[in-house]
Protein backbone atom coordinates (compact mmCIF):
# COMPACT_ATOMS: atom_id res chain seq x y z
CA UNK A 1 0.00 0.00 0.00
CA UNK A 2 2.91 2.36 0.62
CA UNK A 3 3.96 1.87 -3.01
CA UNK A 4 0.47 2.68 -4.27
CA UNK A 5 0.34 5.80 -2.11
CA UNK A 6 3.62 7.03 -3.56
CA UNK A 7 2.40 6.36 -7.09
CA UNK A 8 -0.76 8.33 -6.43
CA UNK A 9 1.30 11.26 -5.13
CA UNK A 10 3.45 11.24 -8.26
CA UNK A 11 0.33 11.21 -10.41
CA UNK A 12 -1.15 14.14 -8.52
CA UNK A 13 2.03 16.15 -9.03
CA UNK A 14 2.03 15.40 -12.76
CA UNK A 15 -1.62 16.19 -13.32
CA UNK A 16 -1.59 19.38 -11.25
CA UNK A 17 0.07 21.03 -14.27
CA UNK A 18 -3.22 20.78 -16.20
CA UNK A 19 -5.39 22.91 -13.95
CA UNK A 20 -5.85 25.63 -16.53
CA UNK A 21 -9.01 23.87 -17.66
CA UNK A 22 -12.13 25.62 -16.50
CA UNK A 23 -14.88 23.03 -16.90
CA UNK A 24 -15.56 19.50 -15.77
CA UNK A 25 -17.84 18.26 -18.57
CA UNK A 26 -16.77 17.56 -22.14
CA UNK A 27 -19.70 15.32 -23.04
CA UNK A 28 -19.62 14.28 -26.69
CA UNK A 29 -23.42 14.33 -26.65
CA UNK A 30 -23.47 18.00 -25.64
CA UNK A 31 -26.50 20.03 -26.60
CA UNK A 32 -26.31 22.24 -29.66
CA UNK A 33 -26.82 25.35 -27.54
CA UNK A 34 -23.75 24.46 -25.45
CA UNK A 35 -21.60 23.97 -28.56
CA UNK A 36 -22.75 27.32 -29.94
CA UNK A 37 -22.15 29.37 -26.79
CA UNK A 38 -19.06 27.73 -25.33
CA UNK A 39 -16.32 29.12 -27.61
CA UNK A 40 -15.91 31.53 -30.52
CA UNK A 41 -13.35 29.93 -32.86
CA UNK A 42 -11.54 26.94 -31.38
CA UNK A 43 -10.81 25.08 -28.16
CA UNK A 44 -8.23 22.50 -27.12
CA UNK A 45 -8.36 20.17 -24.13
CA UNK A 46 -8.83 16.60 -23.08
CA UNK A 47 -8.94 14.23 -20.15
CA UNK A 48 -6.80 11.51 -18.66
CA UNK A 49 -6.60 8.86 -15.96
CA UNK A 50 -3.80 7.22 -13.97
CA UNK A 51 -4.63 4.09 -11.97
CA UNK A 52 -2.89 1.55 -9.74
CA UNK A 53 -4.43 -1.60 -8.25
CA UNK A 54 -3.64 -4.46 -5.91
CA UNK A 55 -5.48 -7.75 -6.55
CA UNK A 56 -5.71 -11.16 -4.89
CA UNK A 57 -6.60 -13.17 -8.02
CA UNK A 58 -4.87 -14.17 -11.26
CA UNK A 59 -5.86 -13.77 -14.93
CA UNK A 60 -7.01 -17.32 -15.66
CA UNK A 61 -10.72 -17.66 -14.83
CA UNK A 62 -11.16 -20.90 -16.84
CA UNK A 63 -10.71 -23.25 -13.89
CA UNK A 64 -13.20 -25.16 -11.78
CA UNK A 65 -12.81 -22.57 -9.01
CA UNK A 66 -12.95 -19.47 -11.23
CA UNK A 67 -9.76 -17.49 -10.69
CA UNK A 68 -6.99 -18.79 -8.45
CA UNK A 69 -5.74 -16.75 -5.50
CA UNK A 70 -2.64 -14.77 -6.42
CA UNK A 71 -1.37 -11.48 -5.04
CA UNK A 72 -0.31 -9.02 -7.73
CA UNK A 73 -0.36 -5.30 -8.54
CA UNK A 74 -0.72 -3.21 -11.69
CA UNK A 75 -0.24 0.41 -12.69
CA UNK A 76 -1.49 1.94 -15.92
CA UNK A 77 -2.74 4.95 -17.83
CA UNK A 78 -6.18 3.70 -18.90
CA UNK A 79 -6.84 6.73 -21.09
CA UNK A 80 -5.20 9.92 -22.28
CA UNK A 81 -7.38 11.92 -24.66
CA UNK A 82 -6.59 15.02 -26.69
CA UNK A 83 -9.60 16.96 -27.96
CA UNK A 84 -9.79 19.77 -30.50
CA UNK A 85 -12.88 21.63 -31.73
CA UNK A 86 -12.90 24.25 -34.49
CA UNK A 87 -15.67 26.47 -35.85
CA UNK A 88 -15.54 27.04 -39.57
CA UNK A 89 -18.52 29.31 -38.99
CA UNK A 90 -21.20 29.67 -36.28
CA UNK A 91 -23.10 26.84 -38.00
CA UNK A 92 -20.32 24.41 -39.00
CA UNK A 93 -18.23 22.86 -36.20
CA UNK A 94 -15.42 20.29 -36.40
CA UNK A 95 -14.90 18.09 -33.31
CA UNK A 96 -12.13 15.56 -32.79
CA UNK A 97 -10.65 13.33 -30.07
CA UNK A 98 -7.62 11.05 -30.18
CA UNK A 99 -7.43 8.39 -27.47
CA UNK A 100 -4.23 6.78 -26.18
CA UNK A 101 -5.42 3.74 -24.26
CA UNK A 102 -3.06 2.09 -21.76
CA UNK A 103 -0.14 4.15 -23.03
CA UNK A 104 -0.81 3.61 -26.71
CA UNK A 105 0.73 0.95 -28.89
CA UNK A 106 4.20 0.62 -30.35
CA UNK A 107 6.03 -1.42 -32.95
CA UNK A 108 9.69 -1.39 -33.90
CA UNK A 109 11.75 -2.78 -36.77
CA UNK A 110 15.30 -3.73 -35.81
CA UNK A 111 18.30 -5.03 -37.73
CA UNK A 112 19.87 -7.94 -35.85
CA UNK A 113 23.27 -7.38 -37.52
CA UNK A 114 25.66 -9.03 -35.12
CA UNK A 115 23.36 -11.62 -33.59
CA UNK A 116 21.37 -12.89 -36.59
CA UNK A 117 23.38 -12.04 -39.72
CA UNK A 118 21.59 -8.80 -40.53
CA UNK A 119 18.04 -10.10 -40.32
CA UNK A 120 15.16 -7.63 -39.99
CA UNK A 121 12.95 -8.17 -37.00
CA UNK A 122 9.61 -6.53 -36.22
CA UNK A 123 8.43 -6.50 -32.62
CA UNK A 124 5.33 -5.30 -30.84
CA UNK A 125 6.59 -3.26 -27.90
CA UNK A 126 3.35 -2.11 -26.28
CA UNK A 127 -0.07 -3.64 -26.01
CA UNK A 128 -2.20 -0.52 -25.76
CA UNK A 129 -4.24 1.26 -28.41
CA UNK A 130 -4.31 4.56 -30.27
CA UNK A 131 -7.75 5.33 -31.66
CA UNK A 132 -9.53 8.17 -33.36
CA UNK A 133 -12.40 8.33 -30.90
CA UNK A 134 -14.22 11.23 -32.55
CA UNK A 135 -13.87 13.09 -35.83
CA UNK A 136 -17.07 14.67 -37.04
CA UNK A 137 -18.55 17.83 -38.49
CA UNK A 138 -21.80 19.20 -37.07
CA UNK A 139 -24.18 21.54 -38.84
CA UNK A 140 -26.10 23.53 -36.24
CA UNK A 141 -29.31 24.24 -38.09
CA UNK A 142 -31.66 24.88 -35.18
CA UNK A 143 -31.84 24.17 -31.47
CA UNK A 144 -34.35 21.39 -32.19
CA UNK A 145 -32.70 19.87 -35.28
CA UNK A 146 -28.99 19.55 -36.10
CA UNK A 147 -26.86 17.26 -38.25
CA UNK A 148 -23.60 15.41 -37.64
CA UNK A 149 -21.37 13.54 -40.09
CA UNK A 150 -18.32 11.44 -39.26
CA UNK A 151 -16.91 9.34 -36.43
CA UNK A 152 -18.84 9.78 -33.19
CA UNK A 153 -19.71 8.30 -29.81
CA UNK A 154 -22.51 5.73 -29.81
CA UNK A 155 -24.60 6.90 -26.82
CA UNK A 156 -25.89 3.46 -25.77
CA UNK A 157 -25.95 3.12 -22.00
CA UNK A 158 -25.04 5.55 -19.25
CA UNK A 159 -21.25 5.24 -19.44
CA UNK A 160 -20.87 5.62 -23.20
CA UNK A 161 -23.09 8.70 -23.22
CA UNK A 162 -21.21 10.22 -20.25
CA UNK A 163 -17.83 8.51 -20.31
CA UNK A 164 -15.48 11.17 -18.94
CA UNK A 165 -13.83 10.30 -15.57
CA UNK A 166 -15.69 12.96 -13.56
CA UNK A 167 -19.01 11.42 -14.59
CA UNK A 168 -18.65 8.27 -12.48
CA UNK A 169 -17.37 7.42 -9.01
CA UNK A 170 -14.49 4.99 -8.60
CA UNK A 171 -11.09 4.57 -10.18
CA UNK A 172 -12.42 2.53 -13.12
CA UNK A 173 -15.57 2.81 -15.17
CA UNK A 174 -18.50 0.64 -14.01
CA UNK A 175 -17.40 -2.79 -15.15
CA UNK A 176 -20.72 -4.45 -15.96
CA UNK A 177 -21.75 -2.03 -18.69
CA UNK A 178 -18.21 -1.77 -20.06
CA UNK A 179 -17.87 -5.56 -20.22
CA UNK A 180 -20.91 -6.41 -22.35
CA UNK A 181 -20.78 -3.23 -24.50
CA UNK A 182 -17.85 -1.61 -26.33
CA UNK A 183 -16.39 1.24 -24.26
CA UNK A 184 -15.83 3.89 -25.31
CA UNK A 185 -18.09 2.94 -28.24
CA UNK A 186 -17.42 5.02 -31.36
CA UNK A 187 -18.54 4.43 -34.94
CA UNK A 188 -18.77 6.29 -38.26
CA UNK A 189 -22.02 7.51 -39.78
CA UNK A 190 -24.59 10.28 -39.64
CA UNK A 191 -26.73 11.66 -36.81
CA UNK A 192 -29.59 14.01 -36.02
CA UNK A 193 -29.67 15.67 -32.61
CA UNK A 194 -31.38 18.51 -30.81
CA UNK A 195 -33.56 19.74 -27.96
CA UNK A 196 -37.32 19.69 -27.68
CA UNK A 197 -38.44 21.39 -24.50
CA UNK A 198 -37.03 19.43 -21.58
CA UNK A 199 -35.92 16.61 -23.89
CA UNK A 200 -32.69 16.22 -25.79
CA UNK A 201 -32.25 13.45 -28.33
CA UNK A 202 -29.84 11.84 -30.79
CA UNK A 203 -30.60 9.53 -33.72
CA UNK A 204 -27.79 7.75 -35.56
CA UNK A 205 -27.14 5.48 -38.52
CA UNK A 206 -23.58 4.21 -37.98
CA UNK A 207 -21.31 1.31 -38.86
CA UNK A 208 -22.31 -1.96 -37.25
CA UNK A 209 -20.42 -4.69 -35.42
CA UNK A 210 -18.33 -7.68 -36.49
CA UNK A 211 -20.08 -10.88 -35.28
CA UNK A 212 -16.86 -12.87 -35.61
CA UNK A 213 -15.52 -10.92 -32.61
CA UNK A 214 -18.42 -11.74 -30.26
CA UNK A 215 -17.35 -13.97 -27.37
CA UNK A 216 -18.56 -15.60 -24.18
CA UNK A 217 -16.71 -13.45 -21.62
CA UNK A 218 -17.72 -10.06 -23.06
CA UNK A 219 -20.69 -10.77 -25.36
CA UNK A 220 -20.47 -7.99 -28.02
CA UNK A 221 -18.00 -5.89 -26.01
CA UNK A 222 -15.10 -6.63 -28.41
CA UNK A 223 -17.26 -6.50 -31.52
CA UNK A 224 -16.20 -3.25 -33.18
CA UNK A 225 -14.91 -3.67 -36.74
CA UNK A 226 -11.13 -3.39 -36.47
CA UNK A 227 -9.78 -6.03 -38.87
CA UNK A 228 -9.67 -3.84 -41.98
CA UNK A 229 -8.83 -0.27 -42.93
CA UNK A 230 -12.32 0.28 -44.35
CA UNK A 231 -15.37 -0.36 -42.20
CA UNK A 232 -18.22 -2.36 -43.70
CA UNK A 233 -21.45 -0.37 -43.99
CA UNK A 234 -23.60 -2.96 -45.75
CA UNK A 235 -25.64 -3.49 -42.59
CA UNK A 236 -25.53 -0.22 -40.60
CA UNK A 237 -26.67 0.05 -37.03
CA UNK A 238 -29.51 2.30 -35.90
CA UNK A 239 -29.25 4.11 -32.58
CA UNK A 240 -31.59 6.34 -30.60
CA UNK A 241 -31.06 8.11 -27.30
CA UNK A 242 -33.32 10.49 -25.41
CA UNK A 243 -32.84 12.32 -22.11
CA UNK A 244 -35.48 14.06 -20.04
CA UNK A 245 -34.21 16.90 -17.85
CA UNK A 246 -37.41 18.50 -16.59
CA UNK A 247 -38.93 16.33 -13.87
CA UNK A 248 -41.18 18.59 -11.85
CA UNK A 249 -40.32 19.18 -8.20
CA UNK A 250 -37.08 17.19 -8.53
CA UNK A 251 -34.44 19.62 -9.74
CA UNK A 252 -31.26 17.90 -10.88
CA UNK A 253 -32.89 14.66 -12.06
CA UNK A 254 -32.09 13.38 -15.54
CA UNK A 255 -33.78 10.32 -17.03
CA UNK A 256 -32.38 8.62 -20.11
CA UNK A 257 -33.01 5.70 -22.44
CA UNK A 258 -31.28 4.31 -25.51
CA UNK A 259 -31.96 1.75 -28.23
CA UNK A 260 -29.62 -0.07 -30.64
CA UNK A 261 -30.37 -2.38 -33.55
CA UNK A 262 -27.96 -4.06 -35.97
CA UNK A 263 -28.04 -7.10 -38.24
CA UNK A 264 -24.26 -7.64 -38.41
CA UNK A 265 -23.80 -10.77 -40.55
CA UNK A 266 -22.49 -8.89 -43.64
CA UNK A 267 -20.15 -6.80 -41.46
CA UNK A 268 -18.13 -9.84 -40.42
CA UNK A 269 -14.45 -10.25 -41.16
CA UNK A 270 -15.49 -13.66 -42.59
CA UNK A 271 -18.65 -12.57 -44.45
CA UNK A 272 -18.84 -15.67 -46.67
CA UNK A 273 -19.42 -17.81 -43.59
CA UNK A 274 -22.42 -15.70 -42.61
CA UNK A 275 -23.97 -15.60 -46.08
CA UNK A 276 -27.08 -17.60 -45.32
CA UNK A 277 -27.66 -16.40 -41.77
CA UNK A 278 -28.89 -13.39 -39.86
CA UNK A 279 -28.01 -12.41 -36.30
CA UNK A 280 -30.40 -9.59 -35.30
CA UNK A 281 -28.92 -7.69 -32.36
CA UNK A 282 -31.09 -5.51 -30.12
CA UNK A 283 -30.00 -3.54 -27.06
CA UNK A 284 -32.20 -1.42 -24.80
CA UNK A 285 -31.00 0.64 -21.83
CA UNK A 286 -32.47 2.94 -19.20
CA UNK A 287 -30.60 5.20 -16.78
CA UNK A 288 -31.08 7.99 -14.28
CA UNK A 289 -28.89 10.53 -12.53
CA UNK A 290 -29.72 12.85 -9.66
CA UNK A 291 -27.57 15.77 -8.52
CA UNK A 292 -29.01 17.77 -5.64
CA UNK A 293 -29.18 21.57 -6.14
CA UNK A 294 -26.31 21.95 -3.66
CA UNK A 295 -24.25 19.34 -5.54
CA UNK A 296 -23.64 17.39 -2.34
CA UNK A 297 -25.73 14.32 -3.19
CA UNK A 298 -25.09 12.44 -6.44
CA UNK A 299 -26.82 9.19 -7.39
CA UNK A 300 -26.82 7.21 -10.64
CA UNK A 301 -28.36 3.99 -11.87
CA UNK A 302 -28.69 2.10 -15.15
CA UNK A 303 -29.97 -1.12 -16.73
CA UNK A 304 -28.73 -2.75 -19.97
CA UNK A 305 -30.44 -5.67 -21.70
CA UNK A 306 -29.28 -7.20 -24.99
CA UNK A 307 -30.61 -9.95 -27.24
CA UNK A 308 -28.76 -11.67 -30.12
CA UNK A 309 -30.87 -13.73 -32.51
CA UNK A 310 -29.58 -17.01 -33.98
CA UNK A 311 -26.70 -16.98 -31.49
CA UNK A 312 -26.27 -20.78 -31.64
CA UNK A 313 -25.61 -20.63 -35.39
CA UNK A 314 -23.12 -17.78 -34.87
CA UNK A 315 -21.37 -19.91 -32.24
CA UNK A 316 -21.05 -22.73 -34.75
CA UNK A 317 -19.69 -20.38 -37.44
CA UNK A 318 -17.15 -18.80 -35.09
CA UNK A 319 -15.99 -22.14 -33.72
CA UNK A 320 -15.07 -23.10 -37.28
CA UNK A 321 -12.50 -20.30 -37.45
CA UNK A 322 -8.81 -21.11 -37.39
CA UNK A 323 -7.02 -20.32 -34.15
CA UNK A 324 -4.60 -18.24 -36.24
CA UNK A 325 -7.43 -15.83 -37.09
CA UNK A 326 -7.25 -14.30 -33.63
CA UNK A 327 -11.00 -14.62 -33.19
CA UNK A 328 -12.46 -16.54 -30.26
CA UNK A 329 -13.80 -20.08 -30.47
CA UNK A 330 -16.42 -19.83 -27.75
CA UNK A 331 -20.14 -19.85 -27.13
CA UNK A 332 -21.96 -16.61 -27.85
CA UNK A 333 -24.90 -15.94 -25.54
CA UNK A 334 -28.42 -15.14 -26.66
CA UNK A 335 -28.93 -12.53 -23.92
CA UNK A 336 -26.69 -10.40 -21.73
CA UNK A 337 -27.63 -8.10 -18.88
CA UNK A 338 -26.11 -5.49 -16.60
CA UNK A 339 -27.56 -3.23 -13.93
CA UNK A 340 -25.91 -0.93 -11.43
CA UNK A 341 -26.48 1.88 -8.95
CA UNK A 342 -24.08 4.21 -7.15
CA UNK A 343 -24.49 7.01 -4.63
CA UNK A 344 -22.09 9.48 -3.07
CA UNK A 345 -22.39 12.38 -0.64
CA UNK A 346 -20.05 15.32 -0.07
CA UNK A 347 -19.12 15.07 3.61
CA UNK A 348 -17.05 18.22 3.15
CA UNK A 349 -20.31 20.14 3.33
CA UNK A 350 -20.39 19.44 7.08
CA UNK A 351 -17.34 21.68 7.59
CA UNK A 352 -18.44 25.28 7.52
CA UNK A 353 -16.23 27.86 5.89
CA UNK A 354 -14.20 25.26 3.99
CA UNK A 355 -14.50 24.52 0.28
CA UNK A 356 -13.97 20.78 0.68
CA UNK A 357 -15.39 18.28 -1.81
CA UNK A 358 -14.97 14.75 -0.46
CA UNK A 359 -17.45 12.12 -1.61
CA UNK A 360 -17.57 8.70 0.04
CA UNK A 361 -19.51 6.49 -2.38
CA UNK A 362 -21.01 3.04 -2.73
CA UNK A 363 -21.73 1.13 -5.95
CA UNK A 364 -23.47 -2.17 -6.61
CA UNK A 365 -23.40 -3.94 -9.98
CA UNK A 366 -24.70 -7.19 -11.40
CA UNK A 367 -23.73 -8.35 -14.87
CA UNK A 368 -23.65 -11.51 -16.92
CA UNK A 369 -22.47 -11.71 -20.55
CA UNK A 370 -24.07 -15.19 -20.68
CA UNK A 371 -27.39 -14.50 -19.02
CA UNK A 372 -28.96 -17.13 -21.27
CA UNK A 373 -28.05 -19.22 -24.33
CA UNK A 374 -30.32 -20.27 -27.17
CA UNK A 375 -32.60 -23.03 -25.93
CA UNK A 376 -32.61 -26.52 -27.45
CA UNK A 377 -29.17 -26.19 -29.09
CA UNK A 378 -27.09 -28.11 -26.57
CA UNK A 379 -25.31 -24.99 -25.30
CA UNK A 380 -24.59 -24.20 -21.66
CA UNK A 381 -24.12 -20.80 -19.98
CA UNK A 382 -20.91 -20.55 -17.96
CA UNK A 383 -21.82 -19.50 -14.42
CA UNK A 384 -18.28 -18.25 -13.76
CA UNK A 385 -19.16 -15.18 -15.85
CA UNK A 386 -22.02 -14.17 -13.56
CA UNK A 387 -20.78 -11.47 -11.18
CA UNK A 388 -22.11 -9.25 -8.42
CA UNK A 389 -19.73 -6.38 -7.69
CA UNK A 390 -19.61 -4.21 -4.57
CA UNK A 391 -17.39 -1.13 -4.67
CA UNK A 392 -16.87 1.46 -1.92
CA UNK A 393 -14.44 4.34 -1.81
CA UNK A 394 -13.69 8.06 -1.83
CA UNK A 395 -13.56 10.77 -4.48
CA UNK A 396 -11.67 13.93 -3.50
CA UNK A 397 -11.84 17.02 -5.74
CA UNK A 398 -9.00 19.46 -5.01
CA UNK A 399 -10.23 21.39 -8.08
CA UNK A 400 -13.56 21.24 -9.93
CA UNK A 401 -11.91 19.43 -12.85
CA UNK A 402 -9.39 17.26 -10.96
CA UNK A 403 -10.25 14.22 -8.85
CA UNK A 404 -8.24 11.81 -6.70
CA UNK A 405 -9.93 8.43 -6.24
CA UNK A 406 -9.52 5.39 -4.01
CA UNK A 407 -11.77 2.36 -3.68
CA UNK A 408 -12.16 -1.27 -2.66
CA UNK A 409 -13.96 -3.78 -4.91
CA UNK A 410 -15.35 -7.19 -3.97
CA UNK A 411 -16.69 -9.51 -6.69
CA UNK A 412 -18.99 -12.41 -5.95
CA UNK A 413 -18.62 -14.94 -8.78
CA UNK A 414 -21.39 -17.34 -9.82
CA UNK A 415 -23.55 -16.46 -6.80
CA UNK A 416 -20.67 -17.41 -4.50
CA UNK A 417 -20.00 -20.86 -5.96
CA UNK A 418 -16.52 -19.83 -7.16
CA UNK A 419 -13.62 -17.94 -5.63
CA UNK A 420 -14.42 -14.31 -4.95
CA UNK A 421 -12.14 -11.50 -6.12
CA UNK A 422 -10.86 -8.47 -4.20
CA UNK A 423 -9.14 -5.35 -5.47
CA UNK A 424 -7.87 -2.07 -3.95
CA UNK A 425 -7.29 0.81 -6.36
CA UNK A 426 -6.10 4.41 -6.33
CA UNK A 427 -6.10 6.86 -9.17
CA UNK A 428 -6.25 10.43 -10.38
CA UNK A 429 -8.14 11.95 -13.30
CA UNK A 430 -8.68 15.33 -14.91
CA UNK A 431 -10.85 16.83 -17.62
CA UNK A 432 -11.17 20.22 -19.23
CA UNK A 433 -10.56 22.69 -22.02
CA UNK A 434 -7.08 24.17 -21.66
CA UNK A 435 -7.38 26.85 -24.37
CA UNK A 436 -10.45 28.62 -25.76
CA UNK A 437 -10.61 31.37 -28.31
Amino acid sequence: MKTLTNLMAIGLLACSMTTRAQESDMSSTARASEITEDFTRFRFGGYGEIAASYMDYDWNWVTNVGTNHRNRATISIPRFILAFDYKFSPKWVLSSEIEFEYGGTGAAKEIEWYEENGEYETEIEKGGEVALEQFHISYLFHKSLNFRFGHMIVPVGLTNAHHEPLNFFGVYRPEGETTILPSTWHETGIALFGELGHFDYELQAVSGLDPQAFRMESWIGEGRQTAFEETQFTHPAFVARVNYNGVRRIRGLRLGASFYYNQPSKNGSKPSRNRDYKYPLTIVTADAQYKSPSGNLIARGNVVYGHLGNSARLTSVNNGSSSASGYPNSTVAETAVSYAAEVGYNVGSFFRGKDLRLYPFFRYEYYNPMQSVEAGKGLLADKRLQKSVITAGLNYYPLPNLVVKADYTHRIVGRGNYNSQNMVSVGIAYIGWFVKR
